[in-house]
């Protein structure tokens, strides 16, 4: 499990393709004592093992880890290239500050950033999802976008035809990860927070349900369904 709080950024050394499956090599300037074999990283919000660990030049260290099938189609690691700089976390210690959300480092979808305007120090963002993850996302919820914890300020309704929310960066993020950089047209990974696709998925297949109910979006319709799954 991760917080979502960016630890480091690091750099892409190289990506190897294998079949349908990759290895990529990461620069991690990270803290928090020596690298460990088998132990899981974030990459951009991706969670990946550490399979070795190299060092790709003097007083540099990296580790290599696998990129499954499923990962490369799910997530922006397709498009990484050497050289690409990308946002690092390592897993949560027992113990430590909970200073973002819980996170568990299995992308959900890309997003696609739509705009980047000011908004006083900071810059809003508005990042288009594909449509199935509407229902997930609630205005001043939580979300994991390219492993970077953030507020929903605004998201469309779940019955929208274009499914897109609003986060706003403030400078410290934008100093400290790669969410500065982004512009109109660029890939993100999304992440919706575990607890809202945990209480969709329970919501959604209640026996009790008619066919035609879990269309009906309506706060009494809900309200029934986390009734019914003793969330209420």
């Amino acid at each position: 499990m991760f917080t979502g709080l960016v630890e480091a950024r690091g750099e892409i050394v190289r990506i190897q393709r294998g079949g349908r499956d990759a290895s990529v090599t990461v620069r991690a300037p990270l803290g928090g004592g020596p690298l460990v074999l088998g132990e899981s990283i974030a990459v951009d919000g991706a969670c990946l093992t550490v399979a070795s660990i190299v060092e790709p030049g003097p007083g540099a260290v990296a580790f290599q880890a696998d990129v499954s099938s499923e990962t490369l189609a799910r997530t922006t690691l397709g498009d990484r290239a050497s050289g690409d700089r990308v946002n690092l976390e390592r897993a949560l210690a027992v113990g430590s500050r909970l200073g973002g959300h819980m996170v568990s480092g299995h992308v959900d979808a890309v997003g696609v950033v739509v705009s980047t305007t000011k908004a006083g120090a900071g810059v809003r963002i508005t990042i288009e999802v594909p449509l199935e993850l509407g229902p997930l996302i609630a205005t001043k919820g939580s979300i994991c976008v390219s492993g970077v914890s953030l507020t929903v300020n605004r998201a469309s309704p779940p019955s929208a035809a274009r499914v897109d929310f609003d986060v706003l960066v403030v400078p410290h993020t934008q100093a400290v990860t790669s969410l500065a950089e982004l512009g109109p047209g660029c890939r993100v990974n999304i992440e919706v927070d575990v607890v809202a696709r945990y209480l969709a998925r329970l919501a959604g297949f209640q026996p009790s349900l008619t066919p035609s109910s879990p269309t009906d979006s309506s706060d009494e319709a809900w309200t029934a369904r986390l009734t019914d799954a003793g969330y209420m």
